[in-house]
């Protein structure tokens, strides 16, 4: 039987030994020594169970999954059971042209995604009446906590927020983990108590809209009191319930949070789902998160494009106000699209089928004697009973969870799948032997209907039948580039294979039905999976226990920081608060550091981009006696393995600071060296980079933090886990469902998932040494050598830029690799293992002739304005004009190689104008035909 590693790795035995005797390496365990410091190598083999076929894997599996215990849930705290419609499931969540998508930074091979996350925007505006909206966040917990830093970082002066005690206790949870590093008060209770007497400490007040017991309240007073007092008012919505319910944007609020998974995403036991935040237009310069805008391209036609991209982590550093780098794409996508299948008057007879059913229900409990808690509400009861335990046990035995609040109270949420049989089993768990009369709709009282209107633009109004959604989804993604067209080379993204026997578990209703808080022994196969995948990936840190709670690779780097600060707090040492990162770093390590109440110090780099000794012991005995860490990326951000990394570490732990490691480059460890190893103390990793978790066009993600076994207490924590305090995320892990990809990928690897590090590391030399010619390689380790990613420099050139020639590749079918990142002017190139040698030479051979093309521009051959490069991207309408005035072909410009005619790319915008963009900010669907005529 083929192994599964024959199928994952691009370069065949015979190939990756020819490639290594092409960079004079008899065979790639020696290139492989050239490369990984002697004194760190791993040479025994990782400690994981024998590799298994696709088909066993996907058997152990679900012997795994087959003991969870899928019952009806109607739990509620903002997970409710939903219908994906199977054109969104077939055509976008498992559809390889959607989830292997990265993130729209090239927004002009990027315009299918940039399009549909334009439609979530508008949608969450719309159904939040607020202006402006980010293109999705992790989870309504996290999302409340950013939310309470754009207030205080609004209110600097302010120091406290109140947040309501029927908030959804997992929201109130995040909101105070990441609020105490930072010296910030959280206060909890009646949030109706805020008056004009006690209002004026808080930077923001925090309300449920409707609250966790379902109640539903006219905060309009409210909204006048903290703004009279200075403050904000952030309010956590569902969105279901406001195609209802009057807009928080018309009572008030300034901000609103939520989750948009009941639009059509599964469950999964947690995750992932987009989050959502919605601002008035006063606060969208200090939004966290993504902005999707509309400019235009360079012949003058409407074009998406991320905005405001000056506030991304990279750029901002410490003094980025969040560390959010990543979002929740792929699902803010299916939750767009479920808008746009159903449309605005479809979400409401889905609205008005869930609150009818609850009226009914309430009804009848009310009818038998049952007191319910409030009259106004939207789809949560909240029921006083004699023995709440005693209708638990009734409502588990007929395949039925609901929410124990107390001794004595219940509560349920229904959702958009209920039906009558189903309220009649609920009432039988109330011991009440009657079917439920169905009741005309009870509209609600003035203060809190609807009566705006919501998703107008025709976006909304068109596609609802299959055929027509269908070639809407074909549409957009045809737009993109996405890794099942050709090689995304990436530097520190590792795009690599999303194997489909990873992904084709996700559809399972084992995996993605059960509710993050159902009762322990219904989630008995997620457990063991779990365990698995913890044991395995402590195996390949070298650590002693993992968290796989963090949902994205910021929140991972969040979550090790704060391991390392309660560390230092348990030891009595409070003041150690000095954080030292090198300035290679990725963006997000200060902004991490900064949110656990870190002062970063930097550290400078020598000429070869490596961290300079020197200047570290320096900063580590000046700042001894506050020392708390030193983030440090391993191989380094200009993708060498660092000769002096053991040093650093012990230079550190001698100054009584933790070593926190980067995971991002982990891809060149696994198998060969290890965090822990190296001497690190915690390291975080993207599980959706070195483990095989898709990008989803900007998200999912999952950041677990591994640790050594002094920091294992201050692992994440959460009311439903051993350790009840500190939740870093909503859901007790994450985003809980994806992880089985991950597990799926170690399982069928086993201990041969060395490969994957060894062709990582192999088909970067190769590409280096192909392109060096032509290209100078920027950062070389030891023997001339590179990890599994090299920096090519541009910057000698005087007409052509870096941008240009990322444009330039689109028109060779590419996405551009990583551009002038961490270096300004250059290309961080990372192939991955997966990609076959005859990949890695058309990238090379593409790369090879726009060399040629930028000699042409250099010499004066060609225009230096009016070339094919200063020109591109050239899409199909640009070629097709009647007459043709420039100094090159239009074959030159379409198919600059013959092989480029096989799979013709034609990118639907020309070069998007990022300024343009900026001055004009425009969010949301409905300007853009009006945008098409601005004048510029």
């Amino acid at each position: 039987m083929i192994p599964f590693s024959r199928r994952h790795l691009g370069p065949s035995t015979a190939e990756a030994a020819e490639m290594a005797l092409t960079l004079g390496c008899p065979k790639v365990e020696d290139l492989i020594d050239q490369v990984v410091p002697s004194g760190i190598r791993k040479r025994d083999p990782l400690n994981l169970p024998p590799a298994l076929s696709e088909e066993h894997a996907l058997l152990r599996l679900k012997g795994h999954m087959s003991q969870n215990k899928v019952l009806r849930s109607f739990i509620g705290l903002g997970y409710h059971d939903t219908f994906t419609p199977p054109v969104i499931q077939r055509n976008i969540f498992e559809n390889p042209g959607w989830y292997t998508a990265y993130t729209p930074y090239q927004a002009e091979i990027s315009q299918g995604r940039l399009e549909a996350l334009l439609n979530y925007q508008t949608m969450i505006c719309d159904l939040t009446g607020l202006d402006v909206s980010n293109s999705s966040l992790l989870d309504e917990g996290s999302a409340a906590a950013e939310a309470c830093a754009l207030a205080l970082n609004q209110n600097p002066k302010k120091k406290s927020i109140f947040v309501s005690d029927k908030v959804h206790a997992h929201v109130l949870d995040v909101v105070i983990t990441r609020m105490e590093p930072l010296g910030i008060e959280v206060t909890s209770g009646d949030i109706l108590s805020i008056d004009s007497t006690n209002a004026e400490p808080y930077a923001a007040l925090i309300a449920a809209y409707p609250d966790t017991l379902g109640h539903i309240h006219d905060f309009s007073s409210l909204a006048e009191t903290i703004h009279i007092a200075g403050g904000l008012l952030i309010v956590c919505a569902d969105l279901l319930a406001l195609t209802l319910l009057k807009p928080p944007g018309e009572f008030g609020a300034d901000i609103c949070v939520g989750n948009s998974q009941r639009f059509g995403v599964p469950l999964g036991f947690g995750g992932p789902h987009a989050a959502f935040m919605a601002v008035k237009d006063p606060l969208k310069r200090r939004m966290p998160g993504r902005l999707v805008g509309v400019s235009k391209d360079s012949h003058g036609n409407p074009g998406y494009r991320l905005s405001l991209q000056t506030r991304e982590q990279h750029i901002r550093r410490e003094k980025a106000t969040s560390n959010i780098c990543t979002a929740q794409v792929l699902l803010a996508v299916m939750a767009s699209m479920y808008a746009v299948y159903h449309g605005p008057e479809g979400l409401k007879s889905i609205a008005t089928h869930v609150h009818q059913s609850a009226h009914t229900l309430a009804e009848a409990l009310k009818k038998a004697g049952f007191k319910i808690h409030s009259e106004s509400y939207f789809d949560t009861l909240t029921i006083n009973v004699d023995d709440a335990q005693l209708v638990l046990t009734r409502a588990l035995a007929l395949g039925l969870n609901f929410r124990q609040n107390s001794p004595t109270q219940i509560t349920l949420a229904l959702d958009e799948r209920v039906t009558n049989d189903e309220l009649t089993q609920i009432l039988k768990a109330f011991d009440i032997d009657a079917k439920p009369q169905n009741l005309a709709f009870s509209p609600y009282p003035l203060a809190f209907q609807r009566d705006s209107a919501f998703l107008t633009h025709p976006v909304f109004n068109t596609h609802h039948t299959e055929t027509g959604m269908m070639r809407y989804l074909r549409h957009l993604e045809h737009q993109d580039i996405a890794l099942n067209r050709s090689m995304i080379p990436l530097g520190s993204c590792t795009m690599k294979l999303n194997a489909a026997a990873e992904m084709m578990p996700l559809s399972w209703p084992e995996i993605s039905r059960l509710h993050p808080f159902v009762p322990a022994d219904q989630s008995t196969g997620y457990r063991l999976m779990f365990a698995e995948l913890e044991q395995w990936l402590a195996e390949c840190t070298g650590f002693a226990a993992t968290s796989l709670q963090p949902n994205a690779g910021s929140q991972g780097e969040y979550a090790g920081l704060l391991a390392i600060y309660h560390y230092h707090r348990a030891r009595g040492e409070h003041h150690r608060n000095i954080c030292l990162i090198p300035v290679s770093a990725h963006g997000t390590n200060p902004a991490s550091a900064v949110m656990v109440g870190m002062k970063v110090v930097p550290v400078i780099c020598d000429d070869m981009g490596n961290i300079d000794v020197t200047d570290l012991k320096s900063k580590a005995e000046a700042n001894a006696a506050n020392l708390a860490a030193l983030m440090v990326t391993y191989p380094s951000t200009h993708g060498v393995f660092e000769e002096t990394i053991t040093e650093i570490c012990q230079i550190i732990h001698r100054h009584g600071g933790q070593v926190y490691m980067d995971g991002a480059n982990m891809n060149a460890q696994v198998g060969l060296t290890s965090p822990g190893l190296i001497g690190a103390d915690v390291c975080h990793l993207n599980l959706h980079k070195t483990f095989c978790i898709p990008h989803g066009g900007g998200g999912p993600g999952v950041g677990p933090i591994c640790v050594a076994q002094h920091l294992v207490p201050y692992l994440p924590g959460h009311s439903e886990l051993p350790n009840p305090s500190g939740a870093t995320t909503s859901a007790p892990w994450g985003s809980a469902s994806i992880c089985n990809i991950s597990w799926m990928y170690l399982a069928m690897m086993g201990p041969e998932v060395v490969q994957s590090s060894e062709l990582a590391i192999l088909n970067a030399n190769y590409i280096a040494q192909r392109l060096s010619p032509y290209f100078p390689v920027l950062y070389t380790g030891r023997n001339n050598r590179v990890a599994h990613e090299c920096i090519l420099d541009f910057r000698q050139f005087k007409t052509i830029t870096v941008e240009d020639i990322a444009k330039r590749l689109i028109d060779y079918g590419f996405h551009a690799p990583t551009m002038s990142w961490p270096v300004g002017g250059t290309l961080m190139i990372e192939p991955t293992e997966s990609e076959t040698r005859a990949e890695l030479d058309r990238f090379c051979d593409a790369m090879i002739s726009i060399h040629s093309e930028i000699e042409s521009v250099e010499t004066g051959l060609i225009d230096a304005v009016d070339n094919p490069l200063k020109n591109a991207p050239h899409t199909a309408a640009s070629l097709l004009t009647e007459t043709w005035t420039h100094p090159y072909t239009r074959e030159d410009a379409a198919y600059p190689l013959p092989w480029v005619k096989l799979d013709k790319y034609w990118p639907p915008v020309g070069r998007i104008d990022n300024v343009h963009g900026d001055r004009h900010l425009i969010c949301t669907c409905e300007s853009v035909e009006a945008y098409a005529t601005q004048a510029p």
